[in-house]
C-alpha cells in the first residue's frame, strides 16, 4: 500500500469515526429535545404486580368521600361485602399527602423553590401517584376493583382523576344538621372544627361540602356519583344497584347484608362508625337529630349553611321526612330490635 492510499484510509476511518460521534450527539440531542416536548401528564404509566394483581394509575380505583359522618364507612362496608371489591380502614395518609400538596401550590414562592431545586410539578404528580397507589393496593387484601374511604380525599377530586384518569368517586350527602349532631355527640376530631359547638360545626360542614360538591358537578355525573345516606338507608337494594352500575361491576346481593360478611371486612378500632357497621341497616340515626339542634343555631341555619338548601334539605323544616323505608329494611329492623330486646332479657 503507497503512502497516498495508507493516508486515505486513515481520513476515511478519522471522517466515519468523527461522523459517527456527529451522529450519536444529534440522535442524544434529539431524544432529549422530543422527552422536553412530551406533555406533563407522563406520571407512573408502568404497571406492577402484587399477589397476581396488576395494578397502574389507569385502573378503575373507586374513592368514597364526603363529610366524616355522613356514611362513608356505611358505604364502604357494604362494597367490601361485595366479593369483588376491596376497601379496607381509612388510610389516614392520603388525603394528608393531598393536603400538603395543596399547600405547595397555593404559595408562589414555595412554588418557585420547588421549581429551582429540580423537583418540578410533574416530579410531585409522580411521586404522589406512586404514593397512593402502593397504600391503597397494599394495606389490604387483593380484589379484582380497589377503593379508598378516607372522607376528604374528596377535596381533591379533580386533582385524582387528572393522576387517575379511570377512577370513580361516590360523594356521600347527608343532612348537615344530622351530620353535625352525630360528629359532636360521639366525639369526632375534625381538625379545625369546634366539635362541642353546633353552629361552628355546622358552618365549617357547609364550607367543606361546598369544596367537594363544586368538584363533583365539574368532573361531572360520568365520573362522581352524589349518594344521600338517607336513600342508601332507606331504599339500599334500588341504591345499590344504581352505584353498581354506575361503577360498571355486577351487583351482588350480599351488599345488603353486610353485617353477615363481617369476618371478610376489615375494620378499624379507632374509626367511629366501627361499631355502627357491625350491626343491620337501622332507621335511628336518621331521625336522632331532631330537637338537638339549639335555637339560635336553627334560626341562622339558612345563612351559616347554605349548602343544606343547595342539597335539598330544608333548613327551616326541622323535623323532615326522609321517605318510607322498604319493606326489607323495616324487617330487619324489627328482627334487629328483637333480638336486642331478648339479650337485654337474658342479661337481666
Amino acid at each position: 500500500m503507497t503512502w497516498r492510499s495508507s493516508t486515505l484510509v486513515k481520513l476515511t476511518l478519522i471522517l466515519l469515526w468523527t461522523v459517527s460521534l456527529y451522529g450519536t450527539y444529534f440522535y442524544a440531542a434529539e431524544k432529549s429535545m422530543l422527552k422536553e416536548e412530551t406533555p406533563v401528564q407522563r406520571y407512573v404509566n408502568e404497571p406492577k404486580k402484587v399477589n397476581g394483581i396488576h395494578y397502574d394509575r389507569f385502573m378503575p380505583l373507586i374513592f368514597v368521600g364526603g363529610m366524616p359522618r355522613s356514611g362513608t364507612t356505611l358505604m364502604r362496608t357494604m362494597l367490601d361485602a361485595h366479593p369483588q371489591v376491596r376497601c379496607g380502614q381509612e388510610t389516614r395518609v392520603i388525603p394528608r399527602v393531598l393536603g400538603l400538596r395543596a399547600s405547595w401550590f397555593k404559595s408562589s414562592k414555595e412554588r418557585v423553590r420547588l421549581k429551582e431545586a429540580g423537583v418540578t410539578e410533574d416530579v410531585i404528580n409522580e411521586a404522589i401517584t406512586q404514593f397512593i397507589l402502593e397504600v391503597i393496593v397494599k394495606h389490604g387484601k387483593p380484589a379484582p376493583y380497589l377503593c379508598n374511604k378516607d372522607p376528604f380525599t374528596l377535596k381533591s377530586i379533580e386533582y385524582l382523576f387528572k393522576i387517575f384518569p379511570n377512577c370513580r368517586f361516590i360523594f356521600m350527602i347527608r343532612d348537615g344538621r344530622a351530620t353535625t349532631h352525630s360528629i359532636i355527640t360521639r366525639k369526632v376530631t375534625i381538625s379545625g372544627f369546634n366539635v362541642e359547638s353546633y353552629r361552628d360545626v355546622i358552618t365549617k360542614w357547609s364550607n367543606a361540602m361546598d369544596t367537594m360538591y363544586q368538584q363533583c358537578i365539574r368532573v361531572g355525573d360520568s365520573v362522581c356519583m352524589m349518594v344521600r345516606y338517607e336513600n342508601l338507608v332507606l331504599h339500599p337494594m334500588q341504591e345499590t344497584k344504581r352505584i353498581m352500575k354506575f361503577l360498571d361491576i355486577s351487583w351482588d346481593e350480599s351488599m345488603l347484608n353486610h353485617e353477615k360478611h363481617m369476618l371478610n371486612i376489615s375494620l378499624s378500632s379507632v374509626e367511629r362508625s366501627t361499631d355502627q357497621v357491625r350491626k343491620p341497616l337501622y332507621l335511628d340515626a336518621l331521625t336522632s337529630w331532631f330537637g338537638k339542634i339549639p335555637l339560635d343555631v336553627q334560626r341562622d341555619l339558612a345563612r351559616i349553611a347554605p349548602m343544606l338548601d343547595k342539597l335539598g334539605y330544608d333548613p327551616r323544616n326541622m323535623r323532615p321526612s326522609y321517605g318510607t323505608p322498604d319493606e326489607f329494611v323495616l324487617n330487619k329492623t324489627r328482627l334487629s330490635n328483637n333480638e336486642n330486646a331478648l339479650q337485654e332479657n337474658f342479661g337481666a
